[in-house]
């Protein structure tokens, strides 16, 4: 049997085992995936489950069941481009013939000194028990910063203000306003629902340090109960430290069929492949569909296009708290219920056609 090998349950894994799964799989083909969960976590949603608003259970979705999808579960330590194996910390090893790599990206600490080891995440699944049960414990009046006014940082500290009404909250964007690279009705909005619901930012903040307890912005000392960054990303370790070409955020580069140019059998998608775009889950499953072509073509002997189509984001959404959200899709700005109810309604279908897959 030919072997396809599957790093990482994410989006685009995911949307990679919807597409083959279940008959446009070559017979002699099988599928193995390779995660460190029994199951894929809705990464959109930390956010929800850091701040007490989701439960666990919320945030995650079944893998499909098929007679060729073999699950291998661990943590994927070295990959063997000349043996065409994958090695697991256990010391279980994989082979392969295609491999397609998605696992997905860590926080980025911009040399800042202190902040790895004095600050709590939204990244992965365990590291958001973490935190929920750091902000959920907390005394009251406590102080939490969060440091980082992207996507992320928003929902975090909006849904953490929804969860807990008596602490204060603190969120640090670098920037002059909020979302400055999107509408300015945008930023206005966001930065209004945080006036109205006493969630204070400081905008032009430069993180120079972090101690226990302790932030440094620019020449001031703030005080915090509990600090979490949500201040950038990077590719996990193992995919940086791979030996390929890299762009300078250390993400491989990939052709327009997403495999490295030196190898056609291993493809790099979501947020640890190279790309123009910024890192999303819709971007890692827009990647996945293209690999899914390519893998089709190239199994059955066809030529790949010389060219393939450009991959076009639709925009994004973000809620603020459970009630109000915003939306920004085809230069067009939704804010408000509307646009709250737009993004419960794209994870319920995401959920409903995963689980029947």
């Amino acid at each position: 049997m030919k072997k396809l090998v599957l790093l990482g349950g994410g989006y685009g894994n995911m949307r990679l085992l919807l597409r083959l799964l279940p008959n446009n799989l070559p017979l002699d083909t099988e599928i193995t995936l390779i995660d460190r969960a029994p199951f894929h976590s809705l990464k959109t949603e930390f956010y929800a489950l850091a701040a007490g608003t989701s439960t666990d259970k919320e945030v995650r979705v079944a893998f499909p069941e098929h007679d060729r999808l073999k699950k291998v579960y661990g943590e994927v330590v070295r990959v063997d481009r000349d043996e065409k194996v994958v090695y697991l910390e256990d010391g279980h090893v994989v082979e392969y013939d295609d491999l397609v790599i998605g696992l997905g990206c860590e926080d980025k600490y911009h040399g800042v000194p202190g902040a790895a080891e004095n600050t709590y995440s939204i990244q992965t699944i365990a590291k958001s028990r973490s935190t929920f049960e750091k902000l959920c414990g907390l005394a009251p009046g406590s102080t939490v910063a969060i440091v980082g006014a992207g996507l992320s940082g928003i929902e975090l500290a909006s849904e953490l203000r929804e969860s807990r009404a008596d602490l204060n909250i603190k969120l640090f964007d670098r920037s002059q306003r909020i979302l400055r690279d999107f509408p300015e009705k945008l930023s206005n909005y966001i930065k209004s629902w945080f006036e109205k619901h006493d969630v204070e930012v400081i905008a032009q903040s430069n993180i120079t340090r972090v101690e226990p307890n302790l932030l440094y912005n620019h020449d001031q000392v703030i005080e915090a109960d509990a600090i979490v960054w949500t201040a950038g990303v990077q590719p996990v370790k193992i995919v940086r430290e791979m030996e390929v070409e890299k762009d300078k955020f250390d993400r491989p580069i990939v052709t327009q069929y997403f495999n490295l140019p030196s190898d056609e059998h291993i493809y790099v998608i979501g947020d640890c492949a190279s790309s123009e775009l910024p890192p999303t889950a819709q971007l890692a499953e827009e990647q996945a569909e293209r690999v899914v072509k390519v893998l089709k073509m190239r199994w059955s002997g066809g030529t790949l296009p010389e060219t393939m189509p450009d991959i076009k984001l639709k925009g994004f959404m973000g809620s603020l708290g459970k009630k109000q959200g915003f939306v920004y899709l085809a230069d067009t700005t939704v804010t408000g219920r509307i646009a709250r109810l737009m993004k419960s309604g794209l994870l319920w279908m995401y959920k409903y056609q995963n689980h029947n897959s």
